[in-house]
């Protein structure tokens, strides 16, 4: 509603002007007069979620997926490169031997490693690492995982090995295999007993 004043006088009137009046009258002047056709406007693209439409996946998508990558290995090298290079290093280690053999005349020459040789290098270094060795009145330095990791790589050889060792390269493996892993058990079964601590009484009043 609006308030119009008619005069301008001591005494004001008002008249009272009912706006709906006029605007269903407006209402009515537009729906009879044509409206100039005009093109749709374009539709903005909201702001909120759209469907988005994806070509269909394979079951073997999913699986290539899921595979982890691993880097491609290099191709393996072919016979002829193997005897050269097998060539090359045995020259080499010649001219060392002779090296140190010149320079100490009493020391002969080195026997060929053997595989009894590579199973002492895996029992020297489980047993040094469980603390074999150590100097009297120092603490032994124990690596008990390095000593566990060296033990497996002794177990993996005799697995890979089997039927393709001769008597005494097989009972020097499995009794260097035994005595190992029974120094495991007892340094293993020492640690535990010193972890267990025995349960102390709570103090008074906290019970």
């Amino acid at each position: 509603m609006d308030w119009k004043p008619e005069t301008m006088s001591e005494t004001p009137k008002f008249t009272v002007i009912d706006r709906r009046k006029f605007k269903a009258e407006e209402e009515q002047e537009t729906q009879q007069t044509p409206q100039p056709e005009t093109a749709p406007a374009p539709v903005e693209p909201s702001a909120g979620p759209r469907l988005v439409v994806t070509e269909p996946v394979t079951s073997a998508a999913p699986e290539a997926a899921a595979e982890p990558e691993t880097e491609e290995m290099p191709p393996a090298p072919t016979a002829e490169e193997s005897l050269k290079q097998k060539t090359a290093y045995d020259a080499s280690a010649q001219r060392l031997e002779d090296l140190l053999r010149a320079q100490n005349p009493g020391v002969g020459a080195q026997p060929p490693v053997s595989f009894e040789h590579l199973v002492q290098q895996f029992y020297v270094s489980a047993m040094i690492q469980m603390g074999a060795g150590t100097q009297e009145g120092q603490r032994p330095h124990v690596d008990i995982l390095g000593a566990r990791n060296t033990i497996d790589l002794l177990g993996v050889l005799a697995e890979k090995t089997r039927g393709n060792l001769t008597e005494a390269e097989e009972r020097t493996l499995e009794t260097v295999l035994f005595e190992v892993r029974m120094a495991f058990l007892e340094l293993t079964s020492m640690v535990s007993l010193q972890g267990v601590q025995p349960p102390t009484a709570p103090p008074p009043g906290k019970r």
